[in-house]
This record gives structure tokens, C-alpha cells and sequence, in this order.
């Protein structure tokens, strides 16, 4: 399983940023796929996710109506596209698969958003 996250940097508040995740070596169509983040001292937590298959997207409430995720089952890709950042999301975003009771994640991208 490989998870390899790119698109994060700097963002004045208001700003909007987006995330891609390339994934290979598992069935990724049908995998459930998620974008977690972790702040400095804090746990990481859930930020969205999508279902394989028709991609039913669900999100975190302090995110829902700012950020929208997305995937591309053809080029087995994730998106996570972020409007209206907010200090409080500065964190890194890691893409997510759990397979077999196993947590998968990515090398993560730093998203700061400061002016």
C-alpha cells in the first residue's frame, strides 16, 4: 500500500487550497478513502471520507460547507479541495485506508494557513 499526498503550503485565512492523494497497491475503487490531520499537540482526527464504489462522501462538522473530497477511481487519486481556511485548520493532512483492521497513511502535506 502506497499513499503519497501532495498540494499543501501557506494560505492566508479565507484562502482555499487542495490536496491530492496518489494511491497504488490496493484496490482502490472499492476502498473507502479519508483525509485525517493532526495539529501540533493535538490528536489526529477525522477530516472526511468517501466510500468506494458511488463515493458517498461524509465530513467532520467543523468542516462541512468549506472543504469537498473527491476521487478519481480511473487515475486512483483522492482529492480533498479546502475553501474559507481558517487558522485553526493549519495542521498535516495525511490520506487514510484502512484495510484488514490496518490503518494505512501517507507521508502527509503541511497546510498552514496564516497572513
Amino acid at each position: 500500500v502506497r499513499l503519497v499526498e501532495s498540494g499543501g503550503g501557506l494560505v492566508q485565512p479565507g484562502g482555499s487550497l487542495g490536496l491530492s492523494c496518489a494511491a497504488s497497491g490496493f484496490a482502490f475503487g472499492s476502498s473507502t478513502m479519508n483525509w485525517y490531520r493532526q495539529a501540533p499537540g493535538r490528536e489526529r482526527e477525522l477530516v472526511a471520507g468517501i466510500s468506494g464504489g458511488n463515493g458517498v462522501p461524509n465530513y467532520a462538522a467543523f468542516v462541512k460547507g468549506r472543504f469537498t473530497i473527491s476521487r478519481d477511481n480511473a487515475k486512483n487519486i483522492l482529492y480533498l479541495q479546502m475553501g474559507n481556511l481558517q487558522p485553526e485548520d493549519t495542521a498535516v493532512y495525511y490520506c487514510n485506508v484502512r484495510i484488514f483492521l490496518r490503518n494505512y497513511y501517507g507521508q502527509g502535506a503541511q497546510v498552514t494557513v496564516s497572513s
